[in-house]
């Protein structure tokens, strides 16, 4: 296998996000627009910014003691990496939260006042975008998406950061993306974008993915809904097959489940045998604390995590301990990896 050349500040940021062993096992903390809706639906009453970063500092202070890297958001999660443990990476945000719904296609955009060097001044080790994507959808928006990725990358590459990209699968035609319809198309459309953004092109540094399954459709999961898109050896095939079109390290994202079923998930994707490199959780960490921030105020959100928060993330590091593979393995091992350094620029 030829060497893989990958530049000091790519590499070193990777590093920063990922344990000893190589692992990427990350907190997520970057949620606005649907955090902000969740505390105000369980208090009754408005949520304000000063919630949102109330919230992001506890979950932060509290659970980067047991996450190699923290995502947040610039808007208002920037005193909470401040709270951050020592050693933890920092993943920031680039992108506006949700999408304008009377355009079609879902199309993104970045934060008005942000730019990567400005993130990485502001003590990223890695830029995340998030992207609603349909491998199949009308090329003039995939066009517009993919210059977008191609734009972004390069300014990754520029500042020597690591780009982490977050592709949503999607279609509106099919609907809901929870439905039993999306479960039976969903294997295909996750196994085509991290096909797509694998590609040089793009500079993608790590593809942070969907599971290729609804595990509600499962049969033989503890989930199990009843209704079965998929057989547990079926399933399994699934996450082999997005695994095998993935050229760039991959992480599963939790997607907001419950720690339980997240869990669930992650040990079928290792007994598929897939070189995942770990997660970035959030909402199956945490979630359970927004009615307990909402209704009984901050103190009793810091109690809760330093109880259930704790639990939650140390058994979701028990399941990436027995599954998850280093992020190099994917090159072959890091002895694969050849460090280069970026010529200065004037």
């Amino acid at each position: 296998m030829a060497k893989v050349q990958m530049t000091r500040g790519k590499f070193n940021g990777i590093q920063a996000c990922a344990d000893a062993n190589g692992i990427i096992a990350a907190a997520a903390m970057d949620q606005r627009g649907s955090l902000k809706k969740a505390i105000a639906k369980a208090r009754g009453a408005e949520a304000t910014n000063e919630d949102l970063t109330a919230f992001k500092t506890a979950v932060t202070r509290i659970l980067t003691r047991y996450a190699s890297a923290i995502l947040m958001d610039p808007e208002y999660g920037l005193p909470a990496i401040a709270q951050r443990a020592p050693g933890t990476g920092v993943l920031l945000a680039y992108e506006k939260t949700g999408y304008d719904a009377s355009v079609r296609g879902r199309l993104p955009d970045l934060l008005d006042v942000w730019s990567v060097r400005r993130l990485k001044e502001a003590g990223a080790d890695a830029i995340k975008i998030l992207l609603y994507y349909n491998p199949f959808d009308d090329a003039a928006i995939n066009e517009v998406k993919h210059a977008f990725i191609e734009r972004i990358g390069a300014e990754c590459a520029a500042n020597d950061i690591p780009f982490f990209l977050e592709p949503i699968a999607y279609d509106d035609a099919v609907g809901d993306e929870k439905s039993f319809e999306f479960a039976l198309v969903k294997p295909k459309y996750v196994t085509a974008y991290m096909a797509e953004f694998s590609k040089p092109r793009y500079g993608v540094d790590v593809l942070k993915v969907e599971v290729p399954v609804n595990v509600k459709f499962v049969e033989g999961m503890r989930v199990f809904s009843g209704q079965k898109a998929y057989s547990r050896e079926e399933a399994k095939e699934f996450f082999r097959q997005a695994a095998d079109a993935a050229r760039k390290p991959f992480i599963y994202l939790s997607a907001g489940v419950s720690d339980e079923v997240f869990r669930e998930t992650l040990e079928l994707a290792a007994e598929a045998g897939t070189p995942f490199a770990g997660v970035l959780c959030g909402r199956a960490t945490w979630q359970d604390g927004i009615p307990v921030y909402a209704q009984q105020g901050l103190g009793a959100l810091e109690a809760w995590l330093e109880d259930r928060g704790v639990a939650n993330i140390t058994a979701l590091n028990e399941t990436l301990a027995q599954g998850a593979k280093p992020w190099w393995t994917i090159y072959g091992g890091l002895e694969n990896i050849e460090v280069v350094d970026l010529p200065v620029q004037q």
